[in-house]
């Protein structure tokens, strides 16, 4: 069986065709899926923004442990947030993996989160609801159970950025 190489020209292609279908409605309530820390999160399409690989981080003193520091990508500067970290959650390796998922832009905030890596499009159709626990974090949705078991978490940025925890990054 031969495999058929695709590069990265044709990936980003088809990842940018079906990422443009499923925001003009052509693909059941997809959602962007990613994994951070342990958990693994889904995005609406609308709130999340580009994925991109991990850019050089220019840190910044006297910020919380979590603030990995500000990324320059294409001209424009972000704040980023290692996800699993500012949970609570381990620090996030900075790989070949890792991704920064621009998030805020719809919100006029221009900030980053970085993730252990993008899972690509997921549909909540296509699992189980499970109840949601009691969290006292008001970013964490609704929860679902895919065919192997994987719980999920829906991740609502609008809650996210709104925490002041968030915005607030400097050492007290």
């Amino acid at each position: 069986m031969t495999r058929k190489k695709l590069s990265l020209r044709e990936f980003q292609e088809n990842l940018v065709q079906r990422l443009t279908s499923a925001r003009a409605g052509q693909t059941s309530q997809a959602m962007l899926g990613v994994l951070a820390g342990r958990d693994y999160w889904l995005l609406d399409l609308a709130d999340s923004g580009e994925i991109v690989p991990l850019p050089p981080l220019t840190s910044v003193p006297l910020t919380k442990p979590w603030f990995c520091g500000i990324a320059n990508i294409r001209g424009a500067l972000y704040g980023v947030v290692d996800f699993s970290a500012f949970q609570g959650g381990d620090m996030t390796p900075r790989n070949a993996d890792s991704r920064l998922l621009i998030v805020g832009a719809r919100f006029g905030i221009n900030s980053a989160l970085l993730v252990n890596r993008a899972l690509g499009l997921r549909s909540p159709d296509q699992m189980e609801p499970r109840p949601s626990e009691a969290d006292s974090r008001p970013w964490v949705g609704e929860q679902y159970a895919d065919p192997q078991g994987t719980l999920w978490k829906r991740l609502n940025l609008r809650n996210l950025l709104g925490q002041s925890a968030f915005l607030e990054i400097g050492l007290a």
